[in-house]
């Protein structure tokens, strides 16, 4: 193969949260001063963005596939369906035969009632680690764990949309969604594929993932307040939002044969996994922005994650790296969404220069606990 890289372009982009689904409903809740839909109640003292109601059987016509997905799997089946939609591809059998796909997904949702009797058990165990081991291999179900797995996600696309290429999935929260969309662009940028469908979607209205990261101290609480406001008082944490993203990323050439309109393009994604150290994330913003190339945008879409110290570290370093530029924190928009941060943040960029005329959009991911990422996305020249 030649050195020769190709240029990539995003053919088409399906969103979906608490703001609705499809582009036009994004654009407008950019302009709101708080995410549409915020639960105080549910999950109190824990807020959450709950996804908008949604006509399932628009992306995903049969019954049974609907009933057998978890949540999350529904709402990432149905933003692949919107982005192949938004592609002109949805009924391209041939096309869809030959696209490859990437998800960033977690598991799926935990028995909460074994969950509970474990962690009730647990505290007054003699030996907690035995106790542990001992209710875990003899009270989950082995069904339930096989419900659980992320590549779930990229099995249900395949059967309700026919997207029949090859798949992989990644695992590990915001870094996940960055790798995603950095594999699949370099691939088409490096002539291994012409085409491949990128995204992931994430559920945050069940109580299992609560636990998890309250365990780790990382969940705002009370009433809802702006990422970079709570903050900066040192009360920070994640709001969690119920979203899924997905691109259709082309290589130009390809896009041009068929006659698609390519709406923006997307260059070689930059991405770290320093210690989380004061400084480390200013530092390591540096880096990548470099790497990715970013000099002048327009816009920044952050996908900071409300975490006090890493966040205000990122919107330091952006108020430097990107001065005169609006940054909007995309938790603000949609509630954080872990895996989908990146696909997510892509996407708007996308849709803020392919209808909003803008020239170049940066989009950095810092995880909650770990991982960074730099995008460049621009306005076909």
């Amino acid at each position: 193969m030649s050195g020769h890289r190709r240029d990539v372009v995003v053919t088409g982009i399906g969103l979906v949260s608490c703001a609705g689904e499809g582009i036009a409903a994004h654009l407008d809740a950019l302009n709101a001063d708080a995410p549409a839909r915020i639960d105080t109640t549910s999950f109190a003292p824990y807020p959450v963005h709950p996804v908008a109601p949604l006509v399932l059987d628009g992306q995903i016509p049969k019954k049974s596939d609907q009933r057998q997905m978890e949540p999350w799997q529904r709402l990432g089946v149905y933003a692949a369906g919107l982005a192949l939609e938004s592609a002109g591809v949805k009924d391209d059998a041939a096309f869809k035969s030959a696209l490859h796909l990437v998800v960033a997904a977690g598991g799926g949702e935990r028995d909460t009632a074994v969950d509970g009797a474990i962690l009730t058990g647990l505290r007054d165990a003699p030996d907690p680690g035995a106790y542990l081991n001992e209710h875990l291999l003899n009270d989950l179900r082995p069904t339930l764990f096989l419900a659980q797995l992320s590549n779930l996600l990229a099995g249900n696309i395949a059967i309700v949309h026919g997207v029949t290429g090859a798949s992989r999935t990644f695992m590990g929260e915001e870094a996940a969604g960055t790798d995603a969309l950095r594999i699949a662009q370099a691939r088409i940028a490096a002539s291994q594929l012409d085409a491949m469908l990128v995204g992931g979607s994430y559920s945050a209205e069940r109580p299992d993932v609560m636990v998890v990261h309250e365990m780790g101290g990382y969940l705002a609480k009370g009433e809802y307040r702006p990422i970079a406001e709570r903050a900066r008082a040192g009360e920070g944490g994640m709001i969690l939002g119920s979203v899924a993203a997905f691109l259709v990323l082309e290589a130009a050439d390809h896009a041009a044969a068929r006659g698609a309109r390519a709406l923006a393009q997307i260059f070689p994604v930059a991405s770290d996994r320093t210690r989380r150290e004061p400084g480390s994330v200013a530092l390591s913003l540096d880096r990548i922005w470099r790497e990715a190339g970013i000099a002048t945008p327009d816009a920044v879409i952050s996908g900071a994650s409300g975490v006090a110290a890493a966040t205000t570290e990122e919107l330091d370093a952006l108020s430097r790296l990107a001065p005169g530029a609006p940054v909007t924190t995309l938790g603000d928009v949609t509630g954080h969404g872990l895996e989908v941060t990146a696909p997510f943040g892509a996407a708007l960029a996308v849709a803020l220069i392919a209808e909003r005329g803008a020239r170049e959009v940066a989009v950095t991911t810092v995880g909650h606990h770990r991982g960074e990422g730099a995008l460049r996305l621009t306005a076909i020249p």
